[in-house]
């Protein structure tokens, strides 16, 4: 992932993402099966925190700390008490509660007493010449927004110079979901322990997570052999989908795609989604089209197929293709709505997006050869619901679609969901907010139509297609930024992307 200031996770973040309700278990799990303390775990996840914060921050004096009412607190009372003991000025905020602390949080907070720490009241007026903060007020557990307390602390952080160092999690943020329903800490950094949460990758993360940092606590080896329900995705793996190809390898071998759509005056749309599927590898790519598009569309990128949709056409050219995108520029009227009447029976891999998407939320059907990609807006419009359902749980929306259309979906957004109907979820962890730009999901479905074409099963080219997407914006991001990028700018990127056995010399 990367945040607003375009800096890219560390490579000790995991690929396995754990849902948040089962951290609780697993955390203990781990424990027993460790002969682990819980507390001991806290005191390692207090001591990487401070390492972190004093790390990151090396001339900072003057720390103020915020602990709440549970573990995340007793992780705050840790990093407090190590950091008075390293010279630091420390400045400790609680929220008290009618709850007792849990007993590990008590055992914390009882250390720092102890250690002549003292703390003061949420209404205490903050001190001068604080140069970091300590977020510890809430954590995983929060499934709604903070209380007025906690919210108004939130909010003077946020307004503070200091940069904020989260534990855990940013408080306010949802650890399953990644919403935001009320105050959140907007953090320079966070450190999250043990696991990665789908809330810390997806969802509105992006704008306050800051840098991610991962530590297991020690943990690394018994996590290693449990199965993780998710899975997040990045560059780094792109080698694993996408191999070196045979020498000698033909263009029959890598696939014949088909791909429909471009009504009047979305010519571009489609020849986007054509030129990347060129630019992803694809062997042949046609296209099948208003017939006033053919002659821009061939003077454009004259490697591609071009062909007037006619209703004998496309039956040739199902006959002919391995596989079909159909939706970019389609539009919803009669010419598009024949042209996907008789795609929807094609048999082999089919990616349906844009208007294809439209027209299925009006006559749904389940195939499990196909492959949708909506945004938020369709994935709403296909679920019969509004944009901000969708986004307040952006895995259980992809869920609820892959259960009532079949096959592949990916929800596209800052954090892409990838679910299929066999079960498996995840996020594609690259991409921009330079990607907020008109055609990038047409470019999107022509890269994943060129996996497909190459013989990727769907799940496999949809999380490959989403991480060279998005890795390919990053490259460009990181050379001139995010404002005024373009869908087509990609292509200057793309061909380096998916070809990850070259050395590139300027990051390898």
């Amino acid at each position: 992932m990367t945040d607003h200031k375009m800096n890219t996770n560390r490579a000790s973040i995991p690929h396995t993402v754990w849902p948040a309700q089962a951290l609780p278990h697993l955390e203990q799990e781990a424990a027993d099966a460790l002969g682990i303390t819980l507390y001991e775990l806290m005191q390692r996840a207090g001591l990487a925190a401070f390492t972190l914060a004093r790390e990151t921050y090396p001339a900072s004096r003057h720390w103020l700390i915020l602990c709440g009412a549970g573990n995340n607190g007793g992780d705050g009372y840790v990093v407090a008490r190590l950091a008075q003991a390293a010279g630091i000025q420390v400045s400790l905020i609680a929220l008290e509660s009618e709850k007792p602390l849990p007993e590990e949080a008590e055992s914390a907070r009882d250390a720092w007493l102890n250690a002549a720490g003292t703390i003061h009241a949420p209404d205490v007026a903050w001190p001068e010449g604080i140069d970091v903060i300590i977020d510890g007020l809430l954590g995983t557990g929060l499934r709604s927004a903070p209380r007025e307390a906690i919210a108004a602390l939130i909010d003077h952080a946020n307004n503070h110079p200091a940069p904020v160092v989260a534990l855990d999690i940013p408080s306010g943020l949802l650890a399953q979901t990644g919403a935001t329903p009320g105050a959140v800490i907007n953090a320079a950094l966070t450190i999250t322990f043990i696991a990665l949460k789908p809330g810390l990758l997806t969802g509105k993360a992006r704008d306050v997570v800051g840098r991610l940092h991962h530590n297991a606590l020690g943990l690394e080896g018994w996590l290693a052999s449990q199965e993780a329900p998710y899975n997040r995705f990045d560059g780094a793996q792109l080698a694993d989908w996408l191999k070196p190809r045979c020498p000698t390898s033909n263009k029959g071998d890598h696939g014949k795609l088909l791909i429909v759509g471009g009504d009047h005056g979305t010519a571009g749309a489609i020849r986007m989604t054509g030129e990347a599927a060129l630019r992803a590898g694809a062997g042949l790519v046609r296209i099948l089209t208003r017939s006033d598009n053919i002659v821009p569309i061939l003077a454009a990128r004259p490697e591609l197929m071009v062909q007037e949709l006619t209703p004998e056409a496309l039956d040739d050219n199902l006959e002919w293709a391995d596989v079909v995108v159909i939706g970019p520029g389609l539009g919803q009227q009669k010419w598009g709505k024949q042209a996907l009447h008789k795609v929807e029976n094609f048999r082999k891999p089919m990616l349906w997006d844009a208007d294809a998407l439209n027209l299925l939320a009006i006559n749904p059907d389940k195939r499990h050869n196909r492959l949708l990609t909506p945004h938020p807006g369709e994935a709403a419009r296909l679920l019969n619901t509004n944009v901000a359902e969708i986004e307040s749980d952006r895995l259980l929306s992809a869920q609820r679609l892959v259960k009532q259309y079949g096959g592949t979906v990916v929800l596209k957004g800052a954090g892409t969901v990838i679910a299929s109907h066999e079960g498996s979820l995840g996020i594609a962890d690259a991409g921009n907010a330079g990607m907020a730009s008109g055609g990038m999901g047409d470019v999107l479905s022509g890269i994943i139509g060129a996996l497909l074409a190459q013989q990727l099963p769907l799940y496999e080219a949809a999380s490959a297609g989403c991480v060279a997407h998005g890795v390919a914006a990053d490259k460009l991001a990181a050379r001139h930024g995010t404002r005024g990028m373009l869908a087509t700018d990609l292509f200057s990127t793309l061909m380096r992307v998916v070809n990850p056995d070259v050395i590139d010399p300027e990051h390898d």
